[in-house]
């Protein structure tokens, strides 16, 4: 009996159910564009679905999805632009759930400076932090107005985009986030105008996605933490002020009007299916990329995307 009592004793202190880990790498510092993840982990949505998350902030931005894709973290929160082009690279990488659902990309520019439309871009300076995609959205937005990449000069700000702008280095910048460089101009002062890239020539697409090695992934491991990151979702949306606090009491560093601004104007472009897909926007994505010249022939869907939520469906 006193063997029985103990094994029960055992039992009841061992927990229900043993926790997955699984590393997921962020595409930047902690930010407004992260909170579903963030919330999740406060919420204990993560530890519902049996999962220990590990959120890993880069040294460098570009390397996470390459980190994955050489199996040194599960997940990778990227961009849907750039893994276009990672994939004709030869990268192993797929999307597999979206965290931001449109684009935050913007061109910025002085509400009150020399650019009061983009047929005023000719002959002027355009800065920008990464050369590639950007080159092709700025061709789509300025070839209705009659310009050419020609007509203008493309000036390497690094990531002080809002800065070049206000301090007259540039005419313009491409690449700013529209919930962040506007409201950080705001504040010091300055207003600024974006114009809105899918307005202007570039088919939508999803700013922030979750990638992963297809190879190596853990399917259901995934799907539960689209679940998590879903239910997260539903709590920002439902409490909007309630989350912002709790997310903002993570970290002294969240704590200022910046971040205050950027979780508002973040909140309603949140997925809220984050395992949901839209096949004809990657397809037209991956068109206008053939059309640019940044790539020269035309992926399946198949190849870009993956449905894990269907892969463990019956399990």
């Amino acid at each position: 009996m006193k063997h029985f009592l103990t094994t029960l004793a055992l039992l009841a202190a061992a927990p229900a159910t043993a926790q997955d880990k699984m590393t997921l790498l962020l595409d930047w510092f902690i930010n407004p564009d992260h909170g579903p993840i963030i919330i999740a982990e406060e919420n204990g949505y993560f530890a519902e679905e049996r999962l220990e998350v590990e959120v890993i902030a880069p040294a460098d931005p570009s390397a996470p999805p390459r980190l994955v894709a050489a199996g040194q973290g599960d997940l990778a929160v990227s961009y849907q632009p750039q893994l276009h082009l990672q994939i004709h690279e030869g990268l192993p990488l797929k999307r597999v759930g979206t965290l931001v659902a449109t684009p935050l990309n913007c061109l910025l520019t002085l509400a009150d400076g020399p650019v009061q439309s983009l047929a005023d871009l000719k002959g002027k300076k355009i800065g920008f932090s990464v050369a590639g995609v950007e080159e092709a959205v700025l061709t789509a937005m300025l070839k209705p107005h009659g310009i050419t990449l020609d007509d203008i000069e493309l000036v390497n700000v690094n990531f002080s985009l809002s800065p070049a702008v206000m301090s007259g280095q540039v005419d313009a910048v491409i690449g700013a986030f529209r919930n962040f460089e506007l409201n950080q101009m705001e504040i010091e002062g300055v207003e600024g105008h974006c114009y809105y890239i899918e307005e202007e020539g570039v088919p939508p697409y999803d700013e922030l996605i979750y990638v992963a090695n297809p190879d190596r992934m853990d399917a259901d491991m995934i799907a539960r933490f689209l679940a998590a990151t879903e239910k997260a979702t539903q709590f920002i949306v439902n409490n909007p002020e309630k989350s912002w606090e709790i997310f903002a009491a993570t970290s002294v560093e969240l704590q200022d009007e910046l971040n205050a601004r950027a979780w508002v104007d973040t909140l309603p472009r949140f997925a809220l299916r984050p395992a949901g897909f839209d096949h004809g926007r990657y397809a037209r994505f991956e068109s206008f990329l053939v059309e640019s010249g940044l790539i020269e022939s035309e992926n399946p869907v198949s190849a870009i995307s993956i449905d894990v939520t269907a892969e463990t469906a019956g399990q």
